[in-house]
C-alpha cells in the first residue's frame, strides 16, 4: 500500500524567525552511521527522536516542514553522509506533548530539531522563493477515471488491485477519500519535484493505481533537471508493469506535465560537521 508506507508529513511549517528561544532536547547523541544499513529511518515520539541512516539534508527538510528538493546549498556531505541521532525529551515535557492532539505532537519536536541543528551543526539558513521546474497534474485527453468517494461508506480491510490482485514487481498505491490537491502533494514527494493540482476536480475520490516497482522515483525515473520526464520515460517499462506516468494516464485518466512555478526553498548559508558524542 504505497500511500500508507509513505504517509504525508504532518508537522507544522517552521514559524517566522523570532527572538524567543527554541525548545531543545534534554540530551542528544549525533554520530556518523557506519552500520552499512542502507535503510533511512526517522521516527518521532513524545519521548524523543530516533534517526538512523539519515542525511543532514533530510533532517533539515523534516525540521522545517519541507521536502528535500526544497533544501539547497551546503557541502556535498550534507546530502551524502548518513548519521545516527538519538535525542531525548525532558520528562517534564513528555506529558505536555502527550496532551496535544496526535497530529500536533510532532510540533515541539521539530522545533527542538531546529535548535539541535543550529547548536551542533552551527546551521544557518536563509529562506527564499525560486522559480523552479515543477510538475502539473492535469486531466488526460479522454477524461478522468476516478470514483467519487461515497459519503459515510465504511471500507473493509485489505488491498486489491484493479484486477483483484497485485502482480509481483508492482507497487500498489491505494487511496480513499483523496482530494486532488492532497494527491498532488503526495506525488511531489515521490517524484522529487513539486506537483501542482491543475485538474480542476473538486471533491474526494477513491482509486488504486499500479506501476512497476523499479520505476519508482526513488530509483531515478525523474526527468532531467529543468525538464519533464526523461525522453521516452512515459513509455518505458520493464516486464513487470508500466511507469507511474503511464499508469496515471491509463488507469486514472490523469497526466503529469512539465512546467515552472514558484517554490519555497531554504538555502544552507553555513554548516559544520558535529563532533561525535
Amino acid at each position: 500500500m504505497f500511500g500508507l508506507m509513505n504517509p504525508p508529513q504532518t508537522h507544522a511549517q517552521a514559524p517566522a524567525t523570532t527572538s524567543a528561544p527554541l525548545p531543545s532536547f534534554e540530551v542528544a547523541s549525533i554520530k556518523p552511521d557506519r552500520s552499512g544499513d542502507t535503510r533511512s529511518i526517522l521516527e518521532t515520539r513524545p519521548a524523543g527522536l530516533h534517526a538512523s541512516g539519515v542525511t543532514i539534508k533530510k533532517l533539515i527538510a523534516y525540521a522545517y516542514g519541507l521536502e528535500q528538493f526544497q533544501v539547497s546549498g551546503g557541502p556535498s556531505w550534507v546530502s551524502s553522509d548518513p548519521y545516527r541521532v538519538e535525542a531525548k525529551v525532558d520528562d517534564s515535557q513528555v506529558e505536555q506533548i502527550q496532551k496535544l492532539p496526535l497530529m500536533r505532537q510532532d510540533d515541539p519536536l521539530v522545533l527542538m530539531l531546529q535548535s539541535l541543528l543550529a547548536d551542533r551543526f552551527k546551521l544557518k539558513l536563509s529562506h527564499t522563493t525560486k522559480e523552479l521546474p515543477v510538475y502539473a497534474l492535469v486531466v488526460a485527453r479522454n477524461g478522468p477515471k476516478l470514483q467519487a468517494t461515497k459519503p459515510g461508506y465504511i471500507y473493509t480491510a485489505g488491498t486489491k488491485s484493479p484486477n483483484g490482485h497485485a502482480q509481483e514487481g508492482l507497487t500498489v498505491w491505494r487511496d480513499r477519500g483523496a482530494s486532488m490537491d492532497g494527491f498532488a502533494e503526495q506525488l511531489s514527494r515521490h517524484l522529487g519535484r513539486p506537483v501542482l493540482d491543475r485538474t480542476g476536480l473538486k471533491g474526494r475520490y477513491d482509486f488504486t493505481v499500479e506501476f512497476a516497482r523499479d520505476q519508482t522515483p526513488m530509483t531515478g525515473f525523474k526527468g532531467p533537471e529543468g525538464g519533464g520526464p526523461a525522453p521516452g520515460a512515459e513509455n518505458q517499462s520493464d516486464s513487470s508493469g508500466p511507469t507511474i506516468f503511464t499508469a496515471l494516464r491509463e488507469q486514472l485518466g490523469l497526466k503529469i506535465e512539465s512546467t515552472k512555478g514558484p517554490v519555497e526553498v531554504v538555502v544552507i548559508d553555513h554548516i559544520e560537521r558535529p563532533s561525535e558524542n
